[in-house]
């Protein structure tokens, strides 16, 4: 099918691809505390993570992100769940998000905040970012082979982010 035929519309949803990926070792979960000068979630947790660039697949986006983050590279990431969030009437946010295991303690910072070991029986009290709450449990039950969860994310009228997850 040529390009033009590919639907690609100007009335048509539109979304930015993004991956979230946590790395385990052990009972411990990777977070990266929000540098205090970020303009999103500044000291909150958060997955690593970012932006699918142009010319990228998930995975290469993802393992991308996680060696420019951490330093972490040769992680066995697997998709646990694509999370669609409705940013607004025309567009949204597209986040594959990912799981792997790493043996390894040594990480390199990064100017997006501090990496932080953080036992997974500890998430609840830190200050993560809202949404993280339920999803870290999801992402942690999740094992290779198991059919990734779909995720829907919206905001009702007075702003407050909703969320809905089923499996495939």
């Amino acid at each position: 099918m040529p390009r033009s035929e590919q639907g690609v519309l100007g009335n048509r949803y539109t979304v930015i691809p993004r991956s979230l990926i946590f790395v385990t070792r052990g009972e411990d979960i990777l977070l990266i505390k929000g540098a205090p000068n970020k303009r999103l979630w500044p000291n909150r947790y958060n997955g690593i993570g970012g932006h699918i660039e142009s010319g990228e697949d998930i995975y290469a986006a993802a393992n991308r992100e996680l060696a420019e983050e951490t330093g972490l590279v040769g992680i066995s990431l697997w998709l646990c769940g694509v999370i669609l969030v409705d940013a607004s009437q025309d567009t949204g946010i597209c986040i594959f998000v990912f799981r792997g295991h790493n043996n390894s303690s040594q990480t390199r910072e990064s100017k997006e905040g501090k990496l932080e070991w953080v036992p997974a029986q500890q998430i609840n009290d830190l200050a993560l970012v809202e949404d993280l709450y339920e999803l870290i449990p999801k992402v942690l039950k999740h094992s290779p082979g198991d059919k990734p969860f779909s995720g829907r994310y919206y905001y009702d009228q007075n702003d407050q982010l909703k969320m809905e997850f089923s499996v495939a």
